[in-house]
Order: structure tokens, then C-alpha cells, then sequence
């Protein structure tokens, strides 16, 4: 490449607009900063070797393997990672035809820069200074690969495009579906202090890992793809005893329709009052979102349930129709109720036990897991055996299942699962 086609890159990925803020990381500043010192009639061989290890040292810290050459991954990740009013308005679906437009001008200029791979770049470092051949290593992930997320197939897709420059709408399509930002990278979200928080390994749970409670997840599934398709959905309270899969069955959910634009915030029970604030935040967003509040319940002298209540049903904002609540608890009433409420003190008494009673009631649907009999207990227990390639005689699994629930607290998918846990480890201690 010739000086002044360096030059000349380097002076149009300044006049970015839209996509300003993937220049923003330190190894795209530190790839402007060497494409200037290459452009000199003279390179110093110093500069360049410090811009280059700082380059070499920022890629090697910002791994993120979606393609096999380590800048073409960082600089691709960071055009899918960027909130910018073109990603932004294509996930809400209000893009204007100007921003478009603007995006099919800057995505080429984006190409020139990812056109220059870690092998490329360290052999027009060599070419222009000899004396600095083979101080470097190109980065590469030959481990690239693998299952192949949405963001990984983008990545694909535009890695392989001769023209990005027609690209425009396929980006535009990928943000409508998946999301802009962190959004778009992460399928799982706690939170804290007014943001929402990635989180970067969600539980890996899955519908086919769940045995048994089919007929009890069947109505969570349709609600869930009703939710999807922009149909109307319920807010779901689901309720039973510990160990039931109650919260199994939420994350399962989740990671089971991620590719299809769901995403999961995680809400604690003690951040109730900062519900509204969470709810307007994700009005502004284009994906569909499960808001997961786990082990729900309030004691008799809670009031934060009236803000739940209000939310629900019967505020003057309503929730979004892109964002349902889903529930779990192991009380029905989800409000604790003693026997000294019904006492006469209390002129409208049962005025007072409905007020608390009806807060489950804002809950559209409403579905119990009941604690599992012996026969759902040992349905369970084999379907887990299976599912490791546990080698055992049913009849002796079914009598050391038997008496580990006996020792044990309680029969319950819980407890199934701590038995095969440790019948796995004992087996593989052999």
C-alpha cells in the first residue's frame, strides 16, 4: 500500500460520523497512529516499534475470537458493539433514510481498516522497516469457531462481503433482531444502580436438560413465544416448592429463544422500588425482554408490593409490551397471611386480606410446580443418569436414589440432582 493510500485511509476514517465511536478503543487509535507513521517518507523505526507493541499488547488483552486474525475480531466486534443512532434506531426500527444512507458511505471506509489483517499489517511494518522483521508474532485464534451465535454468523457474513457498501441493511437487520451493544453481544443482564449490567456467563441451562414438569412449562413456552411474536403475553408468577425448577425453567427460557431477540434482566427482590425505572429504560429499547425476579414473597408488614401491584396493572404507565415479568415463589399468595389478620380489630377486614391476596392475582398466568411424587422423583433421576452416560442397573440406581432421598431433605428435583451429582463423582473416582 502507498503513502498516500494510508494517508488517504487514514483521513477518511476521521471524517467517520455514525460509526465515530468504533475508533474509539486503544488498538483502533493505535492502528490510525501506525497507518500515520507508515505514511512518513521516513518512518522512525522507533515510534513505529512502540505503536506496534502497544497495538500487538491491546489486541492480545481485548480477545474476542470471531474471526481467526485478532484485529479483524477486535475491529468487527466493535462495529457490533457500538450504540450509535444508526444501530440504535435500527433495533427500535426508526431509521430514517438519511442515516442509511450515511451508513453506506462509512461502512467502506470501515472495510479499508479491516481490510488490514495482523499478518498484513506486520508485513507492511517489515516492508517499510526492515530492521523490525520478526519481532512480532501475528495474532491469530486458530480456535475460532465452533457454535455459531448471531453475532458470530454477522461477523461471517461481513468478513466474506466484497462490498460493504451494500451491507447496510444487512447490519440494519441484525441490530432489529438482536439488539445494539450489549444488547446485541450478551444474553443475560443483572440490575445495578440504574444500568443494566452484562453478564458474561450466564447459566447454560437448557430446555432438554429439564426432565419431567413438561405439561407445567408448556403454557411458559407459549407465553414466551407470544412475547416473541409481539402477540399479547402475560406476566408469568410461577410457584411450588425449593427444588421444583422453577428458576431452571426462567433461564432455560432465556437461553432457549436468545437467538431470536429475548434477553433476560435479572431484578433482586430488594430492588423492587426501582421496578418503574428499569421498565422505562427498556421501553427504549427494540429487543423483548423477560425481567426474572426469583424467590418473590413479602412479609406481612411489606409494603414494596403495592409498587409491584401498581406496575402490573393499574398504573398510569403500563409495562411495555416488549417486557414481561416473570416470577418465582415458593408462597401462592406470595404475600404472608396470619391468622391474627382475620381478627376484628380491623374494621374492613376483608377489605385488608384481598388487598393482600390480589397481587398474585396481576399475574396473567400463573403456574404450579408441585413437589414430585416418587414416580416424578425417579423420572427424574433416571432422565439425569441418561443424560451423563451414567452406566448403572436401573433397580440399583432406583434403591440408592430411594435412600438418598430419605437422608436428605425432602423429594424434590433438587435433591435428584444432588444424587446424581454424587453418584457421578463416586463413579468416575473408581
Amino acid at each position: 500500500m502507498r503513502n498516500e493510500e494510508l494517508a488517504g485511509l487514514v483521513v477518511r476514517a476521521r471524517g467517520l460520523a455514525l460509526f465515530r465511536g468504533v475508533l474509539g478503543t486503544r488498538p483502533a487509535r493505535d492502528l490510525l497512529s501506525l497507518l500515520g507513521l507508515l505514511a512518513r517518507e521516513r518512518p522512525d523505526a522507533g515510534e513505529v516499534a512502540g505503536v506496534v507493541g502497544g497495538l500487538w499488547a491491546g489486541l492480545a488483552a481485548s480477545r474476542d475470537p470471531l474471526l481467526p486474525d485478532a484485529w479483524q475480531a477486535h475491529f468487527l466486534g466493535s462495529i457490533l458493539d457500538d450504540e450509535n443512532p444508526f444501530s440504535l434506531g435500527a433495533e427500535t426500527g426508526e431509521l430514517p433514510p438519511a442515516l442509511l444512507g450515511q451508513a453506506r458511505r462509512e461502512l467502506p471506509v470501515l472495510q479499508g481498516l479491516f481490510g488490514l489483517g495482523t499478518r498484513s499489517l506486520l508485513a507492511l511494518v517489515e516492508e517499510r522497516l526492515p530492521e523490525l522483521g520478526g519481532l512480532w508474532e501475528p495474532l491469530v485464534y486458530p480456535g475460532a469457531g465452533g457454535d455459531v451465535s448471531p453475532r458470530q454468523e454477522i461477523a461471517r457474513k461481513l468478513a466474506a462481503a466484497p462490498d460493504w457498501g451494500g451491507c447496510a441493511e444487512l447490519l440494519a437487520g441484525h441490530f432489529a433482531r438482536q439488539g445494539a451493544g450489549t444488547l446485541g453481544r450478551y444474553r443475560a443482564f443483572r440490575w445495578r444502580e440504574g444500568g443494566l449490567v452484562p453478564v458474561e456467563s450466564p447459566d447454560p441451562v437448557r430446555l432438554e436438560d429439564l426432565v419431567a414438569y413438561e405439561e407445567e412449562r408448556r403454557p411458559l413456552i407459549e407465553n414466551t413465544e407470544r412475547l416473541l411474536a409481539g402477540l399479547p403475553s402475560h406476566h408469568a408468577l410461577l410457584y411450588g416448592p425449593p427444588g421444583t425448577g422453577k428458576s431452571s425453567t426462567v433461564k432455560a427460557l432465556a437461553n432457549a429463544y436468545a437467538a431470536d431477540g429475548l434477553r433476560l434482566v435479572e431484578l433482586p427482590k430488594e430492588d423492587l422500588g426501582r421496578l418503574p425505572e428499569l421498565m422505562q429504560t427498556l421501553r427504549r429499547r427494540g429487543a423483548r425482554f423477560i425481567v426474572f425476579v426469583d424467590d418473590l414473597s413479602f412479609e406481612e408488614d411489606e409494603v414494596s408490593y403495592k409498587t409491584l401491584k401498581a406496575l402490573l396493572e393499574g398504573s398510569v404507565a403500563p409495562p411495555p409490551q416488549s417486557v414481561r415479568l416473570y416470577a418465582t415463589s415458593n408462597r401462592r399468595n406470595l404475600v404472608r397471611e396470619r391468622f391474627s389478620d382475620r381478627e376484628e380489630d380491623d374494621v374492613h377486614v376483608h377489605d385488608t386480606m384481598q388487598e393482600k391476596l390480589s397481587l398474585a392475582a396481576r399475574f396473567g398466568l400463573r403456574v404450579t410446580f408441585p413437589p414430585p411424587d416418587q414416580k416424578r422423583y425417579l423420572e427424574i433421576v433416571f432422565g439425569l443418569a441418561r443424560a451423563r452416560g451414567l452406566a448403572m442397573p436401573e433397580e440399583e440406581l432406583r434403591e440408592r436414589a430411594l435412600l438418598w432421598e430419605r437422608w436428605h431433605p425432602g423429594r424434590s428435583g433438587r435433591t435428584a440432582r444432588q444424587f446424581v451429582d454424587g453418584l457421578e463423582a463416586g463413579l468416575k473416582e473408581r
